[in-house]
């Protein structure tokens, strides 16, 4: 600040992280973002909330303190799906655990108000995005309130957050005081009461929690020919017939101003209290999720209400590049010294090409914070971030070990209409099948690779984030350029399960489509002259999965001679449509009422073991406990020495080698997961030839590894 010149910060920012100058780091992009509209910012990385000096050591700021937990929700950091705490943090140099509290968002505001009173607290960032409203705790095993409402701050910024935080700063520096800042997308502000002059909707007329029996549905459409796009229940009981989603009941004719008109869900009290109004929440908050058709979403909590605005709109291409051309270092603080930062070490080299993830996987939290419209940068921002990196970054030999994003080819993926995208309330683009409205030639995707193989002194680009291979097969073209030149012996993919009613709960597709991409990926690899393998991960424990479901996914994967050696539980996230599923025992992809199904739920530790264990069938500590499960099963045809069997009887030889029926495919023996709750990370890796991924080696360096939220502010 003195060589600067600066008397004062505008804005202080407080982050869990350590400092990485780079476009992957949330504070970096909002630092840079901030100080490109002439405001002057400062940062306290990783702060001990011990200290209270820690949180004066820049002075107090002009506008506000903005807080975030870091990258990573500091609990999903911290805790492993079985709630054991982890040895190390991937965000702290030297991989060092304990530099960040529990619940960092509420903790760092705390202090900041302590130190300053009279200074407004913003909080941002993935920890607040997916609290903003009542939201199921798997930490403490209970419906926790609002971040807004626990950390005492004046206002939540949600998502990604650049326009947002943009037109806040500029309003508190023209005078405005935070408190009559309501009405900016992607925040969420407290209120005492609805405004005068709105219409406000009772969720439970959109989606009925109650009695659907005795009282008819007001959402039961009799004639769709008006309707372009809406969303339609999946996996939907035998016995319920499915419904379609409109924004109103079709029977109440009531003037009012859709601009003016606020959904009001379930209280907090009442969303404790009852897990199927929970799920109800749940359900309604994610059909508000289009930015151009969603309303407002107002929640009691107390005597206060926590009032939702709409999503940001998406970035627009120029945005985008705008975004990540900021004049970034590319480098950690130098304060740091010679300290390895893992989470920058898994990334330097890799380029983020698109934000945003159409899928819709019911365990994972991307959708919730980045939104499912698809935000690109132009392939000019690309090649330029790449020469970047080749001139800039310290110790770049070569390769670009991943060009991707939440997920690799959905880069310039759209609706072909802006009408029908408008007013669509789908919660997936490719389930339970791939829309029609949906463009899915990946060509943009592959005149990319072809450029950014062209660039002088760049020998090799990888891709690492995660393939939706359903999209892929519909683009052969794509397959075989991935697959000829991006594919380095591996290359990771998910189809999660194998069983379709789990399936259908994650909202992924069928085993056909993989097997269809199988076919294509092997016959381009051999095409290509190279020995390549598919390595597929799964989850254990995901709600709705049974024993037998697990039994069946192991016999696939025998059948296809597969040893995971990294495996997944399923770890409840913050606001994820499976997180309901679990708490609450019912699908919120299906209309909400008190006489639905409760489904299987792997809720106690013995039994989420056991699923894993079906994962992990291969080793020996595993047989005794899955001996018992298929005794108990009358399933005793698995055991033994057959060619059918799963796993070996007590007598036999312990030497996996030994094992009839099972010849190992040593081109796919192990896969690499990085485990960060529902969200998937996105590290930049690559694969040697030795038969372990680089992956591997990065997650054995620095677990946790990072969460699905790779590169977004």
């Amino acid at each position: 600040m003195d060589q600067l010149g600066w008397d004062s910060c505008d804005v202080i920012l407080v982050t869990g992280d350590a400092y990485v100058d780079h476009p992957s780091f949330g504070m970096a992009v909002m630092g840079r973002m901030l100080e490109s509209q002439g405001f002057r910012v400062g940062i306290i990385a990783q702060p001990d909330w011990n200290d209270p000096a820690e949180f004066t050591k820049l002075g107090k700021p002009n506008f506000y303190f903005g807080v975030t937990a870091g990258n990573m929700d500091s609990l999903i950091n911290k805790y492993t799906a079985d709630l054991k705490v982890r040895n190390d943090d991937a965000y702290t140099p030297n991989g060092e655990a304990g530099k960040r509290p529990d619940r960092a968002v509420i903790v760092y505001s705390q202090k900041c108000r302590q130190a300053y009173k009279d200074v407004p607290i913003v909080i941002g960032g993935i920890e607040a995005s997916l609290r903003r409203i009542a939201q199921y705790d798997y930490w403490s095993d209970q419906v926790r309130r609002s971040v807004l409402i626990d950390s005492g701050a004046d206002i939540l910024l949600y998502g990604n957050a650049e326009r947002a935080i943009v037109d806040l700063t500029h309003a508190l520096a023209a005078g405005r005081p935070i408190e009559d800042i309501t009405d900016l997308r992607g925040t969420a502000v407290i209120r005492s009461a609805t405004p005068a002059g709105w219409f406000e909707i009772d969720s439970t007329r959109i989606d009925w929690p109650g009695r659907i029996d005795e009282i008819p549905n007001p959402y039961e459409m009799k004639d769709t020919e008006n309707m372009t796009c809406s969303t339609t229940d999946t996996d939907a009981d035998d016995d319920v017939m499915p419904v379609k989603i409109i924004p109103m009941p079709l029977q109440r004719k009531i003037d009012h101003d859709p601009e003016k008109t606020v959904v009001r869900l379930p209280s907090f009290e009442k969303v404790k209290n009852d897990s199927a109004l929970y799920a109800h929440a749940s359900r309604v908050l994610h059909q508000e999720a289009n930015p151009y058709n969603a309303r407002p979403l107002i929640q009691r909590h107390g005597t206060q209400e926590v009032w939702v605005n709409p999503p940001p709109i998406p970035l627009e291409t120029d945005e985008m590049d705008a975004v990540f051309g900021f004049a970034y270092q590319r480098i950690p603080h130098p304060s740091y010294g010679d300290a390895k930062i893992p989470a920058y070490d898994m990334i330097r080299f890799s380029v983020n090409i698109m934000r945003g993830c159409f899928g819709g996987c019911t365990f994972c939290s991307i959708t919730e914070h980045e939104g499912r419209i698809i935000q690109n940068r132009s392939q000019e921002s690309i090649i330029n971030e790449i020469e970047e990196i080749r001139d800039k970054v310290p110790g770049f030999t070569g390769t670009i070990s991943d060009l991707g994003g939440p997920t690799a080819n959905m880069y310039r993926l759209q609706c072909k209409s802006e009408e029908i995208l408008k007013s669509c309330r789908r919660l997936s683009c490719v389930f339970p099948g791939i829309c029609k409205n949906l463009e899915t030639s990946h060509e943009h995707t592959t005149a990319l690779y072809r450029a950014a193989r062209q660039i002088p002194g760049v020998k090799r680009i990888a891709i690492a984030s995660g393939l939706r291979y359903d999209l892929a097969v519909r683009d052969p073209e794509y397959v075989r350029e991935l697959v000829t030149h991006h594919v380095g012996g591996y290359l990771k993919i998910a189809p999660e399960h194998t069983e379709e009613n789990v399936l259908n709960k994650m909202m992924k597709p069928g085993m056909g489509t993989y097997d269809a991409f199988k076919k294509m990926f092997d016959r381009y690899s051999k095409e290509a002259g190279k020995e390549q393998y598919l390595i597929p991960y799964f989850i254990a424990a995901h709600p709705g999965t049974e024993t037998k479901d697990m039994m069946n996914l192991a016999r696939w994967l025998k059948r296809n001679k597969f040893r995971v050696d990294q495996v997944q539980t399923f770890y409840p996230s913050p606001m994820s449509l499976a997180t309901a599923m679990y708490h609450s025992e019912r699908n919120p992809l299906q209309r909400m009422s008190y006489k639905s199904n409760k489904m299987p739920i792997p809720r106690d530790l013995k039994e989420r073991q056991l699923q894993k264990a079906f994962l992990r069938y291969h080793e020996p500590k595993n047989w005794p406990m899955l001996r018992a499960e298929l005794k108990a099963m009358g399933r005793h045809d698995l055991i033994g020495s057959g060619a059918n069997a799963l796993i070996p009887a007590e007598d036999a030889p312990t030497d996996r080698g030994a094992r009839p029926g099972f010849k190992p495919n040593q081109g796919a023996k192990s896969s690499s997961r990085s485990k960060a709750g529902s969200s998937r990370a996105k590290a930049g890796t690559t694969s040697n030839m030795s038969g372990q991924t680089a992956a591997t080696k990065a997650n054995k360096a620095a677990k946790p590894a990072k969460s699905g939220f790779k590169r977004k502010p």
